[in-house]
């Protein structure tokens, strides 16, 4: 997961400030050396690591933070500050004409991911209430034109092509009379790349730019290439003038130094991030949300808003009037909500959204588990679905023979159930998510794993 090792390095550092009642300036110094130290690790530009510093030092000493009552807790908030500012400040959406539709015009090199991503966005913007059009114009990759209608029928979106046409400008132009004869209201363009910046590429890019005039040119970027991500981006910039950049692989990349490079280099916004492999896979890019994740501080709102996209209102409904009831949470409950947290995405990087939960080292979900558990209960009788307390060692037996598993992993799996019980309970007691995350304790979380 995108940076994990500048995220445990700065969450130890922040940790030891918040703890101290008084800091010189000596404690500041050392401090910033190791988070200097962090984020060069992190592979994040080596002028911009130092201008970093050297504004938090500015204000930390400026401002006669480490003379007041909480100067480890305003440390950690300048760097939080600095961090959001250097991931871009504020978040930047795609600027939608008033007149459809908005030609999106997606750029980058080879092997970046542009295919799967026109996908990922499109199927974004279309939970946004738009109506997109894929369009095929990277005519020189084979097999690119069919990925994209592969991606389409998955997604149900419809894909425009001229198979017979290698006039690239030509095809753009006719997608934008396919959309409005189809009442499409964005138009997503997936251009040719090469496996390096060359003056033919640009050239062709530049004649797009000029035939379709798109409203947003999207640098789709590969996170995982580090500083050489960086690079593209520059160049890019310089040749074709791009609106904002869209970071693919950020759960590959441990190190996250293009997130953090990127938009302070080219001054041209991070607008989304891919994380994952699924076509749900892309968020729209937070700075404060992202510096949060680093810190260690969470990103409930972001759970909040994957929740509200795939939880199903009336079962939720019914989950909270059974939980307000006296019946306690079973096992039909689970499945219910296993199913709709498999629609969120990965495990792991919901769990690394919650406040705290990276201090758990080697925090890492199998997916493939969730399926394990379903096969478990599907195979139970009901009377055991609504009573586990029924479950004895026969008939352990008998589920996992029909489960496929094991009966240690059927062991494995109720222990882990009965600390879900034990969660629900404390939500119904303690009247929300809030007070929960106040009074559970990490062994609980580590065992609910």
């Amino acid at each position: 997961m995108a940076f994990e090792g500048l995220s445990s390095k700065l969450q130890e550092i922040t940790r030891k400030l918040r703890g101290q009642a008084r800091i010189t300036e000596s404690d500041l110094k050392e401090m910033l050396r190791e988070v200097k130290l962090a984020l060069l690790e992190a592979d994040v530009n080596y002028k911009i690591v130092k201008e970093f510093i050297a504004v938090i030092q500015e204000k930390a000493l400026g401002q006669d933070v480490l003379k007041s009552l909480t100067p480890g807790q305003q440390v950690v908030k300048i760097v939080k500050d600095e961090l959001v500012e250097l991931l871009g400040g504020t978040e930047s959406k795609i600027n939608f004409t008033s007149n459809p539709p908005t030609i999106i015009m997606l750029v980058g090199l080879q092997g970046s991911g542009k295919t799967t991503t026109a996908g990922k966005l499109a199927n974004l913007l279309r939970k946004h209430g738009k109506k997109p059009l894929l369009v095929a114009a990277d005519v020189y990759r084979p097999a690119a034109i069919q990925q994209l209608k592969v991606i389409g029928k998955e997604l149900n979106i419809p894909v425009y092509c001229n198979e017979g046409s290698k006039d690239v400008v030509q095809i753009a132009k006719q997608s934008i009379n396919e959309a409005i004869s189809k009442l499409n209201d964005v138009i997503i363009i997936d251009t040719a790349g090469r496996l390096h910046i060359d003056e033919e590429l640009m050239n062709e890019l530049k004649n797009m730019k000029a035939g379709v005039k798109p409203h947003e040119i999207l640098l789709v970027v590969d996170a995982m290439t580090g500083q050489d991500a960086v690079n593209v981006a520059t160049s890019f910039n310089e040749a074709l003038g791009i609106d904002g950049i869209i970071l693919t692989k950020l759960d590959g990349d441990t190190r996250g130094g293009a997130a953090l490079s990127v938009k302070k280099v080219t001054n041209r916004p991070i607008k989304f991030v891919a994380v994952g492999e699924k076509l749900s896979d892309i968020e729209e890019f937070h700075p404060e949300r992202m510096a949060s994740r680093i810190l260690g501080m969470g990103d409930v709102l972001s759970i909040i808003e994957k929740a509200e996209e795939t939880f199903d209102e009336e079962e939720a409904l019914k989950l909270e009037e059974k939980l307000r009831g006296k019946k306690e949470f079973d096992l039909d409950d689970y499945l219910v909500q296993l199913r709709q947290i498999k629609k969120m995405g990965s495990f792991s990087s919901i769990l690394k959204m919650l406040p705290g939960m990276n201090q758990i080292k080697d925090l890492k979900v199998d997916d493939k588990e969730f399926d394990k558990i379903e096969a478990i209960i599907c195979s139970m009788t009901k009377q055991e679905k609504r009573n586990p307390k029924l479950l004895n060692a026969s008939r352990r037996k008998r589920i996992a023979d029909g489960s496929g598993t094991s009966v240690q992993q059927i062991n494995k799996f109720m222990n882990s159930f009965e600390v879900s019980q034990k969660m629900m309970k404390q939500m119904k007691n303690k009247k929300g998510m809030k007070n929960l995350m106040k009074q559970f304790n990490m062994d609980d979380l580590k065992n609910l794993k």
